[in-house]
């Protein structure tokens, strides 16, 4: 459960997955293919296809192909739906979608809450994106929109109807006028394709497209070879995903979405009209104004369980929620040492050499931290949370106060020298980080998943360091420490390629592009392969088409 539905199948179909009842599948040779990857969300985990719900920040959601709790619903119609829930915790707030299929519709309804519990205002965010075949012309209740691509500049432009009429990546934000119904549609040209509609509240859509030139490589290489491109239709509660929406203390957000087969004249006027009739407006309305009260319905069969951060929360405040029950069953050795903080007002020291965790930034957690006894550990979260909520002076503080004693010196060694960077102290923060790699190998146990996961996540950030400061022998025995499955890694030989040339072997260096390499977190407008390329290639060679991942025009 990844808060995905997926598109690929018909909405019936896609239902009884989410509710662990496959239906029979169409044959391969009809369905879309995605091919996961993991370059694009804030958690670095992400794939292509199907409709992604996306709550915290401007971005793919940080619960991107996490697991979701997951249960049977009653659903207003006297049937079942299905509900997805988890605590995000960036924003800190507890969600929702329900999904159900009305007995005789052709349309999947979705009803998505989003709860502010605390005593204070959070802003919130929210996007549901939907992938749709490329060859669609895209419609909605718009004649402009803002157009926001990898420039980083956001400008009025007239709605483009065909995905394909973009030369490169990206986000068209529909200007819809205030009373218009919300909707956006993607037709074939027989006028034939997938309407998506809701509730006023959620009141923004958008299409986002690869383009035909910049970003076509990358599309290519998130879905399966041999199959069409795709592009997104979204919808959110703010006009652009530069924007968030004031969630007041102790409200709420619902609305109802509906996604379902349209069949219109490609003309926005045309395919409203059509809309209309196959699903008025007001029916749309009194499908949420039915679901609310549903809304709160306790879960019936349980299907999947997501985390214990909800739980932890629960226990923390003794917050009532219902429908969205996180039991303290849920706990687990994440939540253990927030606990005991909660419990005794100390943070545990561990009883072995481990990475030190999960970070709990919110400001409760803050304020519990800083009563507690100042242990080394302690220290290391205190900081993290005082950096999030941009005290850095303090929370460089704290991190050396914590150095001092720490048995465990790389986590808060790392954290400096992020300061270091982020203070434009280079040769410091290459110091740092060194010497917390230095920790690290003298300390981990074993090539196990949490130190193979640390290794490569600090020995990546001090080879990036040492490089950028010159230190180039310092690189290279960072790099003969690492573990081989490491240094086999895409992103690990595209620094390898780096480290060549800076070692004066640009030979070599060309050796590895040659031998070919696939960086899987390459993050989207990322140009890192595209510029060390053109440092060992001659000016007239171009950057090879499997290795061109940019996002906007060459320069």
């Amino acid at each position: 459960m990844d808060g995905r539905l997926y598109v690929g199948e018909d909405a019936r179909h896609a239902e009884y997955r989410r509710a662990g009842r496959p239906l029979q599948p169409r044959p391969a040779s009809a369905r879309p293919r995605y091919r996961t990857r993991l370059p694009q969300a804030l958690n670095g985990a992400w794939f292509s296809g199907g409709i992604e719900w996306n709550i915290g920040a401007t971005g793919h959601t940080t619960l991107s192909c996490a697991p979701l709790r997951a249960a049977r619903v009653p659903a207003p119609d006297g049937g079942e739906m299905l509900r997805l829930w988890e605590w995000e915790r960036l924003r800190d707030l507890p969600f929702q979608v329900d999904l159900w299929l009305p007995d005789g519709s052709d349309f999947l309804y979705v009803g998505v809450r989003i709860r502010n519990p605390h005593e204070r205002p959070v802003p919130s965010y929210w996007w549901s994106n939907i992938a749709v075949p490329e060859g669609r012309r895209v419609l909605a209740p718009a004649e402009d929109a803002w157009q926001f691509g990898y420039e980083r500049h956001l400008r009025r432009v007239p709605v483009p109807p065909d995905p394909l009429d973009s030369p490169c990546a990206a986000d068209y934000f529909y200007d819809l006028p205030d009373a218009r119904r919300r909707w956006i549609a993607a037709l074939d040209p027989d006028g034939h394709g997938l309407a998506q509609t809701s509730t006023d509240l959620l009141r923004g859509r958008k299409l986002f497209v690869w383009g035909t030139g910049g970003g076509r490589r990358r599309q290519e290489w998130l879905t399966e070879p041999g199959t069409g491109g795709y592009c997104e239709i979204q919808a959110g509660l703010a006009r652009t995903q530069l924007e968030h929406v004031r969630l007041d203390a102790g409200s709420e957000l619902a609305w109802l979405e509906a996604y379902g087969p349209l069949s219109a004249p490609p003309v926005p006027a045309e395919a409203e009209a059509r809309l209309e009739a196959v699903l008025p407006r007001a029916a749309v309305d009194a499908a949420c104004a039915a679901w609310k009260p549903y809304a709160d319905t306790e879960p019936g069969e349980t299907l999947a369980v997501g985390s214990g951060w909800g739980a932890l929360e629960v226990l923390r405040a003794d917050w009532k929620l219902p429908g969205t029950p996180f039991e303290e069953s849920t706990l687990g050795p994440a939540q253990a040492p927030w606990l005991e903080l909660l419990r005794t007002g100390s943070f545990p020291e561990p009883r072995r050499v481990r990475p030190p965790g999960d970070t709990l930034v919110a400001p409760h957690w803050r304020d519990m931290l800083e009563t507690a006894p100042a242990t080394p550990l302690t220290e290391y979260h205190l900081g993290v949370a005082q950096w999030h909520a941009g005290d850095r002076a303090q929370a460089v503080r704290s991190w050396e106060r914590g150095l001092e004693l720490a048995p465990s010196r790389w986590p808060l060694l790392r954290c400096l020298a992020v300061a270091d960077q982020e203070s434009g102290n280079r040769e410091r923060a290459a110091d740092r980080y060194a010497d917390a790699f230095d920790d690290l190998c003298h300390e981990r146990r074993d090539d196990g998943e949490a130190w193979t996961a640390a290794t490569a996540a600090l020995g990546r950030e001090t080879l990036e360091a040492l490089l950028a400061a010159r230190r180039t022998s310092e690189a290279r025995s960072v790099w003969e420490r690492l573990y081989p499955a490491i240094r086999a890694r895409g992103r690990f030989r595209l620094i390898e390629a780096g480290l060549l040339l800076a070692e004066g072997r640009p030979e070599a260096a060309r050796a590895v592009f040659e031998d070919g390499f696939e960086v899987a977190d390459l993050r989207e407008g990322a140009e890192a392969i595209g510029e060390l390329w053109s440092r060992i290639s001659s000016p007239d060679e171009p950057l090879p088409s499997h290795y061109d991942f940019r996002m906007r025009p060459p320069t």
